[in-house]
């Protein structure tokens, strides 16, 4: 009998503190390959913090964390070669503002992955191509708009070719009429079985795309389910409080 694929993510008991403060209490979660999890919460719940300790960004205070099978949280791992199997994009566009797009883009593929200069620009090409930006190769960051930058921010991840993608509130730093460019990239993603854990306020996002949503309160995982049962019938009085409110406030 073939053995079963390891799941894209694993956590397990993961535990950090920012010193006498505790972030994340005891973290499990699976994510299978091309599976996308949608992490909601209100801010300090802990969901950005998880994600950079996926990312290697944090040093975790105890658990583990396996990608396909392989801790990277194991002693003596190779952080660098870790990091190009994930990519990471933030609320932050994080840009270099001296480089043209199509610099920002190919820039890691070339240092990192050792591409040639032809090769990593016939690649980066592509993906703008692919996201409506080949117009926008020679500009600076600070000629784009907010989307635009955030657009670009996700293609500079995905060049690397990353195994899994981890998107932290991309569209907390826009402008309402711009977010709806931003999530449309996602669900293309997803479309195409990105693998893809996203830390967002957006709930009707992450009703529409998410295969699995996780609410996190207090550095746990509260309460996990598909959307339609976590959006319309939640177990937890914590996750309806959190709703509620949401649902209030006009966001779902």
């Amino acid at each position: 009998m073939t053995a079963a694929p390891a799941p894209a993510l694993r956590i397990e008991g993961l535990h950090k503190s920012f010193g006498d403060l505790p972030v994340l209490r005891g973290i499990d979660l699976l994510v299978a390959e091309h599976e996308v999890v949608c992490l909601i919460g209100a801010s300090g719940s802990g969901k950005s913090t998880l994600l950079r300790c996926v990312n290697l960004l944090e040093e975790i205070d105890a658990g583990r964390i396996f990608v396909a099978g392989e801790e990277i949280t194991a002693p003596k791992v190779d952080v660098d070669r870790i990091r190009r199997r994930i990519g990471i994009v933030f609320q932050a566009f994080n840009l270099f503002p001296h480089m043209s797009v199509l610099e920002n883009v190919s820039l890691a593929p070339r240092k990192v992955l050792r591409r040639s200069r032809a090769d990593a620009e016939r690649e980066a090409l592509e993906l703008l191509e692919r996201f409506g930006l080949a117009d926008k190769q020679g500009e600076f960051p600070d000629r784009l708009s907010g989307g635009q930058q955030q657009r670009v921010a996700i293609v500079r991840a995905l060049a690397m070719q990353p195994d899994l993608l981890l998107l932290d509130e991309i569209t907390s730093a826009l402008d309402p009429e711009l977010v709806a460019e931003v999530l449309d990239v996602i669900r293309g993603l997803a479309a195409g079985g990105m693998t893809m854990v996203i830390a967002t306020h957006e709930m009707s996002f992450a009703r529409d795309i998410a295969g699995r949503v996780c609410f996190l309160d207090g550095g746990r995982i509260l309460e996990e389910g598909p959307p339609d049962r976590m959006f319309s019938a939640p177990l937890e009085e914590r996750t309806q409080q959190f709703l509620e409110r949401i649902i209030a406030a006009g966001r779902l």
